[in-house]
């Protein structure tokens, strides 16, 4: 019987950012900053959200699952990360660093479906409003939901089996800030082609056909504003279309880059700054998704405004019965 302890180490040294050490403190600086302006704009679209029935409607609920899926999106990768700039943490458990790539790959996929389930909502809105009600139900939205889990933990899982069963007897070093698919892969001391392979089958099945599927609806409906005779419905559906995708770009593009600089561009960029682009796409979105929504959509701008001023009325209130207590005593 063969020790698995010689295959799999106790646990997996985390470098970093490679040639950047002497940085890392000063690193941890914009992502700490990032990483709280994430945290306190997610929770406060949620709260506005959750907490305002006028916005239990469909939109919004799919944009409070996008923003719970971009707080443990983030969560799930950063704090490690400042964890190494901060107290120089480097070492991770072997079986930590599967959870974790679980984790932050299997949230990237569910919060691609949202996005898609977000497109096809403004495309039955724009183009078919009339269907819009008997289309976009609770029935449909719980469909969707349960469909986006089970399809990430199917994509996912065979992933991090496959990375479980490779032997890293040469080198438990990962110059990586968290633990990634490849980054790990490559520490292995065998063979990694299915690896590689099944991870681009996996990428391009999940968030691939996602951005495609993406790309045709909005293309639909640009068309079809541009032919509203109206011009300031035409401006309200490009004001709520543009968010949208603004939203989009953010989410993708750091994350395509990063995929294909990852395999195709490993000679040619610095690791540093391959490093650097991961770590994008599991802040970068979480950070600017509220930001984007909170200045672009109308209705988050007023319910958000109506709960501050409340809120100040009511701390005004008690600072003024305070006073007239003390004065009367």
């Amino acid at each position: 019987m063969l020790n698995v302890s010689v295959f799999h180490p106790d646990h997996f040294i985390l470098l970093g950012i490679p040639g950047m050490e002497d940085l890392h403190l000063l690193l941890s600086i914009p992502f700490s900053l990032m990483y709280v302006v994430a945290l306190f704009g997610n929770c406060t679209l949620i709260l506005v959200i959750s907490t305002n029935e006028q916005l239990h409607q469909p939109m919004y609920i799919f944009l409070g699952m996008l923003t719970i899926t971009d707080v443990l999106l983030c969560s799930s990768a950063v704090p490690k990360t400042l964890s190494i700039f901060w107290f120089k943490s480097h070492a991770i458990l072997f079986d930590c660093c599967l959870v974790q790539i679980f984790f932050i790959h299997y949230l990237f996929v569910i919060e691609s479906s949202i996005l898609l389930t977000m497109a096809y909502d403004r495309y039955i809105a724009i183009c078919s409003p009339l269907n819009y009600t008997t289309i976009i139900t609770a029935s449909f939205i719980r469909r969707t939901v349960l469909l986006a889990i089970i399809r990430a933990f199917c994509i996912i899982t065979p992933l991090v089996i496959l990375l479980n069963r490779l032997p890293y007897n040469q080198s438990n070093i990962i110059p990586h800030t968290y633990c990634e698919h490849i980054a790990m892969a490559h520490r292995a001391s065998a063979d990694i082609t299915v690896n590689s392979v099944y991870g681009l089958v996996a990428a391009f099945s999940s968030t691939g056909v996602d951005m495609i599927l993406i790309v045709v609806s909005y293309g639909v409906i640009i068309q079809t504003v541009l032919r509203l005779p109206n011009s300031e419905a035409r401006s309200k559906a490009f004001n709520t279309t543009m968010s949208h995708v603004c939203v989009i770009l953010l989410f993708y593009l750091p994350a395509f880059f990063s995929f294909i600089a990852h395999r195709a561009g490993q000679a040619k960029i610095p690791p540093s700054a391959l490093i650097l682009l991961a770590n994008l796409y599991v802040i970068i979105p979480p950070m600017m998704n509220p930001i984007i929504y909170g200045i672009r959509t109308r209705e988050i701008r007023q319910r958000l405004a109506a709960m501050l001023c409340k809120n100040t009325m009511r701390s005004s209130f008690s600072v003024f019965t305070l006073g007239q207590k003390i004065r009367s005593s």
